[in-house]
C-alpha cells in the first residue's frame, strides 16, 4: 500500500486550488532553478537511477530515451513533445493531470528539456479535452507570468518555452511520429523508422516524445532522490503509477499507488471491489484496450507491473483496468474494441488497413455464432498476420485483444457457434 507521503499526484482530484499558488504549497516549483543548474547529466543519471519507464504505454526507460539525444550541437535546436492525446479506451489519467496538476507537468516539461538540451516544448492535447487544454493554457500563463519559464527559466539563465498544441481526435495520433507529424500541419499518419525523433523528429531536428505522466514525476525523482522512488514497486518495475479503473466495479476511480500493486487488492481497496463480489469476475483488461484480456484465474495473484503482466501474455500500457463481471458478453466487448481499431486505422499499412477490416466482419459473426469453429483458428491466423508486420503498433493494438479472447475464452466462441448451428438444424 502507497503511503500518503510517497504520493505525487496530491492533488489529482481538484480537491484543493489548482492555481500557481496552490501547486507551489504542494511543492511544486520548489527548488527547481537549482536543478536546472545541476545540468542535463545529472538529471539524466538521476531519472536512470530511479528506474524510470515511460508512463505512455511502451515502458521503455526514460533516460536511456534521452541519451538518444544529440550531445554535439548541430544548428538545429532540440524540442520536447509531451503526448497529451490520450486516446486509449478506458485511461483517463493524463487528462486529471492536464486538469488538475498542471503546474506539475510543466515543471517537469522544464526538467526533461534541460536534460535533453532543448529549449522548447510543445504539448500535443487530444482535441476532445477542451477544458484540459484550457486549464494547462491558463498555468502557462501563471508559469510566464511568474518568470518560472521563459527567456530567463526560475532565473537560471536557462531559455525554455512551452507551447499547447490542440490535436483533432485522431487515435493514431497517439503514436510519437503521427503525432510529430500532426503538429506540423499533415495528416497524422507514423512515419517509417529510421531515422527516429531523436535524429529527426518535428520540423526534422532532434525530437523527444514523452508522455504526460512521465514527464510529470520528474521533478519529484529529482528532488525526493531516485533512491526513494527505486524503493517503490520492485527492480525494473519502480515508483508509482495512475490506474484508471473502470467497468464493473462499486467506485471507479484514477488512483495513484505504487507500481507492483496486486490487480485484486487493487481493485479492492480503491474501486471498492467488483459488481456483486469477486466471484462475479468474468476477466480484465489491465492496460487499456489494446492489451489482452487476463481472466479470473490470472488476476487472483497477478501483479500490476510491466514484467508481471508480459509474464501473463498481457500488458500494463497505460494502467486503464477495465473490470467486465459475468454479465458481460466478452465476444460482443472485443467485436466493438475490433470495430474501433478498423475506424481509427490510418490506412498507411496494407495489413493494418484491410486486416482490421477483415477481424472487425469475422468478429461480428463471431457474437451471433454465424460462423464455423475451424473459423476461430483463420482468426487468429489473420490477427498474426497483423500483428508486428506495420510501421506502427496499431496493428499490434488490433491483434491483441482478440488473441487474448481466443487464449482465454475459445470455449464460448465454440459454444456460440454450435448453438447457432443446432437452432438452424432444428428449423
Amino acid at each position: 500500500m502507497l503511503n500518503d507521503q510517497d504520493r505525487i499526484f496530491n492533488n489529482i482530484y481538484g480537491l484543493r486550488p489548482t492555481t500557481l499558488d496552490g501547486a507551489k504549497a504542494l511543492g511544486d516549483w520548489d527548488s527547481t532553478k537549482a536543478l536546472v543548474l545541476k545540468g542535463r547529466d545529472w538529471i539524466i543519471a538521476e531519472c536512470k537511477a530511479a528506474s524510470l519507464r515511460g508512463r505512455g504505454g511502451a515502458g521503455f526507460p526514460t533516460a536511456l530515451k534521452w541519451t538518444f539525444m544529440p550531445k554535439v550541437p548541430d544548428g538545429r535546436p532540440h524540442f520536447l513533445v509531451i503526448n497529451a492525446d490520450e486516446g486509449e479506451p478506458g485511461t483517463c489519467k493524463d487528462r486529471e493531470i492536464l486538469r488538475n496538476e498542471p503546474h506539475k507537468l510543466i515543471e517537469g516539461a522544464l526538467l526533461t528539456a534541460v536534460a535533453l538540451g532543448a529549449n522548447a516544448s510543445y504539448c500535443y492535447v487530444r482535441g476532445e479535452f477542451y477544458r484540459e487544454a484550457e486549464a494547462l493554457q491558463r498555468a502557462v500563463d501563471e508559469a510566464y507570468d511568474a518568470k518560472l519559464i521563459g527567456k530567463d527559466a526560475c532565473g537560471s539563465g536557462y531559455a525554455f518555452d512551452f507551447y499547447v498544441h490542440r490535436g483533432a481526435g485522431a487515435y493514431i495520433c497517439g503514436e510519437e511520429t503521427a503525432l510529430i507529424e500532426s503538429l506540423e500541419g499533415k495528416k497524422g499518419m507514423p512515419r517509417l523508422k529510421p531515422p527516429f525523433p531523436a535524429n529527426a523528429g518535428v520540423f526534422g531536428c532532434p525530437t523527444t516524445v514523452n508522455n504526460v505522466e512521465t514527464v510529470s514525476v520528474v521533478p519529484a525523482i529529482l528532488k525526493r532522490g531516485p533512491a526513494w522512488f527505486a524503493g517503490l514497486g520492485r527492480p525494473n518495475n519502480t515508483g508509482t503509477k495512475l490506474f484508471c479503473i473502470s467497468g464493473h466495479v462499486n467506485r471507479p476511480c484514477t488512483v495513484e499507488d505504487s507500481m507492483s500493486v496486486p490487480l485484486k487488492e487493487l481493485i479492492e481497496r480503491h474501486a471498492g471491489g467488483v459488481r456483486g463480489g469477486w466471484d462475479n469476475l468474468l476477466a480484465i483488461i489491465p492496460g487499456g484496450s489494446s492489451v489482452p484480456m487476463i481472466p479470473k484465474s490470472v488476476c487472483e495473484t497477478v501483479l500490476m507491473d510491466f514484467d508481471s503482466l508480459v509474464q501473463a501474455k498481457s500488458g500494463l500500457g497505460t494502467g486503464a483496468v477495465m473490470v467486465m463481471d459475468k454479465s458481460t458478453d466478452l465476444v460482443k466487448a472485443i467485436a466493438r474494441l475490433s470495430k474501433f481499431y478498423m475506424h481509427e486505422s490510418c490506412g498507411q499499412c496494407t495489413p493494418c488497413r484491410e486486416g482490421t477490416g477483415w477481424l472487425y466482419r469475422m468478429m461480428k459473426r463471431m457474437v451471433t455464432g454465424d460462423a464455423r469453429v475451424e473459423e476461430i483458428d483463420l482468426l487468429e491466423e489473420v490477427s498474426r498476420q497483423i500483428e508486428g508486420h506495420t510501421i506502427c503498433a496499431h496493428g499490434d493494438a488490433s491483434a491483441w485483444p482478440i488473441q487474448g479472447l481466443i487464449r482465454h475464452f475459445r470455449p464460448e466462441m465454440e459454444r456460440r457457434i454450435a448453438e447457432r448451428r443446432s437452432r438452424t438444424l432444428a428449423a
